[in-house]
């Protein structure tokens, strides 16, 4: 499928969803929707990335069959400015595809327009009617569990889990990654949007995909979201952390990050205490261990000062660690299979 991704002022830093979608979903993407980085290309901004252009608006945009909404801004809201650019895709009779919290198949001059025009409105984060709680039972399945936590949001928890389940199945290891956002749903093409759920549902939309896909596969790799101690968040993380009953956590953080963005009177507390954290409210429910760590060292721009800083978030941890992006996940691999 050729899709457009609306990434208006965002791209690449503040557009984790078309970031993800660019590097790991299986769509042509070709174009980028950006005001502000109009005229340039792609590659010049997440290399190695399947190169497009970046465009002005959707009037800008050849060939597409579809629209994807590239954002994630706090709170899922949908920003007017783009009411444009997606009235514009759906009267050429493209899709639109979007992980807002605002449901775009609810919006009367998006649904009569698709109607018009025969197209689909997908909104990712509109959660299954037949979700239910949790029976504590994700511990049953026959795959070892590995979910990556974080100690902050945006620090690579999905980017970590998809290079570990695809670097795993390159050296032939059955392995399979579960979707727990709207990029990875995106990506996949399927999963619950644990955000989204009723909050008595939380654990139980996670352990359902664990036990559809547990006893398929040798290892499961699960996304995290959040964090632990996010002011907003932490219900998720912990929702998820107690109904996929992982076997072993890998911890993300980005390196020089020192308090919870958009919070930043929140600091971020020492390496040790978030394993304890994790560890500690995991134990209750099913025991786990951080058994390895993921640094994103993207705002550090030589490799030898990123190699340092890897060496002593793993001192820190007590782990093995690096960087999967950047230097590969054969070293996680290592310590988690």
């Amino acid at each position: 499928m050729e899709v457009a991704v609306l990434a208006h002022e965002k791209f690449p830093e503040r557009a984790k969803t078309a970031v993800g979608v660019i590097r790991y979903g299986d769509y042509d993407v070709t174009a980028v929707l950006d005001r502000e980085r109009a005229g340039g290309q792609v590659a010049e901004y997440v290399p190695g990335a399947p190169d497009a252009p970046i465009v002005e608006g959707m009037d800008d945009v050849e060939e597409a069959d579809a629209l994807l909404i590239g954002i994630a801004p706090i709170g899922g809201g949908f920003e007017e400015s783009w009411r444009e650019d997606v009235e514009n895709a759906l009267s050429r009779g493209c899709d639109v595809i979007s992980g807002l919290h605002y449901f775009l198949s609810e919006d009367p001059e998006f649904v009569e327009l698709a109607e018009e025009n025969d197209c689909e409105l997908w909104d990712v984060r509109k959660p299954d009617d037949d979700l239910t709680v949790s029976q504590g039972v994700a511990k049953e399945v026959d795959a070892e569990v590995i979910l990556t936590v974080g100690t902050d949001c945006s620090v690579g928890k999905m980017t970590v889990s998809l290079e570990l389940a695809r670097a795993a199945q390159e050296q032939g290891v059955d392995a399979a990654f579960i979707p727990t956002g709207q990029t990875g749903i995106m990506i996949e093409g399927w999963g619950n949007p644990i955000d989204r759920v009723v909050s008595d549902f939380t654990a139980g939309a996670v352990e359902e995909m664990i036990l559809e896909k547990g006893d398929e596969h040798d290892y499961l790799f699960v996304e995290g979201q959040g964090t632990i101690i996010h002011p907003a968040y932490s219900a998720v993380t912990c929702g998820i952390l107690h109904g996929a009953m992982p076997d072993q956590l890998v911890l993300c953080h980005a390196a020089g990050r020192e308090a919870i963005h958009g919070y930043e009177e929140f600091e971020i507390p020492p390496m040790e205490e978030y394993v304890d954290l994790y560890e500690g409210l995991a134990a209750p429910v099913h025991g786990t261990e951080v058994a390895a760590g993921a640094l994103n060292t993207v705002d550090i721009v030589d490799e030898g000062p990123a190699r340092d800083a890897i060496d002593e978030y793993g001192s820190d941890l007590g782990v093995p660690a690096t960087d999967p992006v950047r230097f590969g996940a054969d070293e996680l691999l290592e310590a988690l299979l």
